[in-house]
């Protein structure tokens, strides 16, 4: 891994989770909260300023059968002025059979002037389950955005689930109809390895596989966010409690719903 790549690992053993790895890159550090059984809650917690021209921050999670890991970022990330340099951010995560990803992630801001690309890469086993949360806002409050390129690639015991393209680089295509239109945020959950509940909102799509996606577009983080705040709540608590028939002896079920 590079030594910008933070990188955590959990693990089961007996019927307690605990943490394998806990490496800190040059832009987070990772920081446990707390472990209850198989459930771990690790924060991300950012030790310099970032996206700066020439950034490249590295997430790598690895989470092992049967543990339930939940990723907290207690603050968004900005992407500043790149004054003609460009930064990335990639996060990657393998999850084992009967593994459980939850990720609701920080606002990300795109400055005006800045050139980012982000990235994020799931690899899922039969049985391993993932709830990703994404909130983009592009420009900060009286500005507009800079050029931004996000991905989103998941697979499923070794099959594409999930290609997700969005290329915000041009000011003009962003605010086309059927893009952005004048929204300047753009919040995302995706639920995978796992057929979600039927749809309740518009906003909500089935994929071809296990899995669903949601958006909503709006003017300020909070209105997308709240959005989607009952599909959010839904689809963790499918992601959480649903086991299927290969990976009972690796997840218990819960007691009650932890969302």
């Amino acid at each position: 891994m590079s030594p910008a790549t933070t990188t955590v690992a959990v693990e089961l053993v007996g019927d307690r989770a605990q943490a394998a790895a806990l490496d800190g890159g040059d832009y987070l550090r990772p920081r446990l909260l707390s472990i209850d059984g198989p459930y771990v809650r690790i924060a991300l917690i950012g030790v310099c300023g970032m996206l700066l021209a020439g950034d490249e921050v590295g997430v790598h999670i690895e989470i092992g059968h049967g543990v339930q890991l939940e990723i907290i970022e207690p603050a968004g990330m900005v992407a500043y002025d790149a004054r003609g340099g460009r930064a990335g951010w990639t996060a990657t995560a393998r999850v084992a059979s009967g593994g459980v990803l939850v990720w609701r992630g920080a606002p990300f801001v795109v400055s005006g002037g800045a050139d980012v690309r982000r990235h994020t890469e799931l690899s899922l086993e039969e049985g391993a389950r993932a709830l990703l949360g994404e909130t983009l806002v592009l420009g900060r409050s009286g500005e507009d955005s800079g050029r931004l390129h996000a991905t989103l690639r998941a697979s499923h015991a070794e099959r594409e689930l999930l290609t997700d393209e969005l290329d915000l680089r041009s000011s003009a295509l962003r605010s086309a109809p059927g893009i952005l239109g004048n929204a300047r945020v753009l919040t995302t959950a995706a639920l995978l390895g796992v057929g979600g509940p039927a749809p309740a909102a518009v906003h909500e799509t089935r994929l071809a596989g296990p899995g669903c996606l949601a958006r909503a577009l709006a003017q300020h983080a909070h209105e997308a966010d709240a959005a989607l705040e009952a599909t959010w709540s839904r689809w963790r608590h499918h992601a959480e409690h649903t086991t299927s028939d290969r990976t009972r002896n690796h997840l218990p079920e819960l007691d009650g719903d932890r969302s």
